[in-house]
């Protein structure tokens, strides 16, 4: 529906003379029509911004929310303000439907004084515009709300004929769209409820989040359903949280802080939820619409703080809802390498996650060899990170020491203490595969 959007947009631009820009009511950009021609003035840093980071600043939107423009029926000029950073005046069209705002359209006033800019023709035809627009975004917003119950019920059902039972309501609801090609994506911690409006997606609920340390990954039957730590039950979906900085041997970083209950019985507390979104797709070699929505979602500045940061998961692409179990734990397990590796960024896909495709589907706790135990222990959390960095650079002493700022004596004084306190050969590749995994595996637990 992302080209629905644009081709209004461009519609609109080309009855007003002006590259027009649609936001949701929260201000975050959805479409925006082309800049041509040598004005640079018609790229301002609000426009620019808006573009490039996808949302506008909250000074900018406490400016143009002054103006009323949320109980607007009509088209709303709002003057320059200098100091909120916006240096030239807008046009904004308001987006309803029944009565309620979905979103805004936005044109730079190209003219000062109160006749300058389009006729009252040209903004009636663009006021018609949005008002499709309006349609397209409730229908939207209402598609999924109406849908997370059965969403939900999907990626958290017991396996056998509940989850049968539940990939099947979740088809027949989402009609059309539930053959169509999709991606799944993963945001957790998510703190609040299901955003009011996310174009292009087919589905969107809140699932449950138990907590770091507790068993995680999809169901030993092969069903690819999320599990949590409680046994059988397999009522929560489960991802292992931790800052995005921890470094192996640091057992404080997972979960630091967390309030709130633990996330199995009632209201599973703040930061105890994850947001799982069913994201259409148009072609399977691209997830540009995936990626497009994990922007518009991060950072999220409402995380109550002890909370880890959030981080985005994107599965692979699918078509209709066999493997829906498996998409969610490719989402999963993307979502938690992004925040056991900076590298990796905010937001991670599946098959760019490397190593962390296959620790990811290990339970919680059961990657930890009793040889490499004590490695992990915070008293020897420089020993730890230097074995880490000495094996990503495929034991290469000097690349390892330089990228760890050590002479090259101090990393063999280390190695050697490793090995004391492991029992483990790092001459020999076997030895050394294990102290990888189990050093990598510790960032996800």
């Amino acid at each position: 529906m992302k080209g629905d959007y644009q081709d209004l947009v461009d519609e609109i631009s080309a009855l007003l003379g002006a590259p027009a820009t649609l936001e949701n009511r929260d201000f975050r950009l959805i479409a925006f029509g082309a800049h041509d021609g040598d004005d640079d003035t018609a790229m301002d840093p609000v426009r620019t911004r808006s573009i490039l980071t996808r949302q506008s600043t909250a000074a900018v939107r406490s400016w143009f929310e002054g103006f009323g423009i949320a109980r607007a029926t009509g088209p709303v000029r709002i003057p320059a303000a200098p100091e909120a950073g916006v240096v030239r005046g807008r046009l904004c069209l308001p987006v309803r439907y029944r009565g309620i705002v979905q979103g805004y359209v936005w044109l730079l006033d190209p003219e000062s004084g109160p006749d300058a800019g389009p006729g009252p023709a040209a903004l009636t035809a663009a006021m018609e515009v949005a008002e499709r627009m309006g349609v397209l975004l409730a229908e939207e917003a209402k598609a999924g709300a109406d849908l997370s119950r059965e969403f939900r019920a999907a990626l958290t059902a017991d396996g056998g004929w509940q989850r049968d039972m539940a990939l099947t309501a979740l088809r027949s609801a989402l009609g059309p769209d539930g053959d169509g090609l999709h991606a799944v994506v993963c945001v957790a911690p998510w703190a609040g409820e299901v955003p009011g409006s996310m174009p292009g997606t087919a589905a969107v609920c809140v699932v449950p989040w138990s907590r770091p340390g507790r068993a995680s990954g999809t169901d030993p039957g092969g069903s690819g359903r999320a599990t949590s730590g409680r046994g059988a039950s397999g009522r929560a979906a489960d991802l292992q949280g931790g800052r995005p900085d921890a470094r192996p041997g640091d057992r404080s970083a997972a979960g630091a802080g967390a309030g709130g209950s633990d996330g199995t019985d009632g209201d599973p507390g703040p930061g105890r939820t994850a947001l799982a979104v069913l994201v259409r797709l148009r072609s399977a070699d691209s997830v540009a619409p995936a990626e497009a929505l994990a922007s518009r979602l991060l950072p999220r500045p409402t995380t109550p703080p002890g909370l880890p940061a959030a981080t985005v998961g994107i599965a692979e692409p699918r078509r209709g809802l066999t493997t829906l179990g498996d998409a969610w734990a490719e989402a999963v397990a993307a979502a938690r390498a992004a925040a056991a590796q900076p590298r990796l960024g905010q937001v991670a896909r599946w098959s760019a996650i490397g190593p962390y495709r296959l620790l990811a589907s290990l339970t919680a706790g059961r990657a930890q060899d009793p040889s490499t135990r004590v490695l992990l222990d915070a008293a020897h959390r420089e020993l730890a990170r230097t074995a880490e960095v000495f094996l990503d650079c495929a034991g290469q002493a000097g690349r390892a020491a330089a990228v760890l700022g050590i002479h090259r004596q101090t990393l063999y004084y280390r190695l050697g203490r490793v090995e004391q306190l492991t029992g483990l050969d790092l001459d020999e590749g076997e030895d050394r595969l294990l102290l990888h995994m189990s050093l990598k595996a510790a960032r996800l637990d």
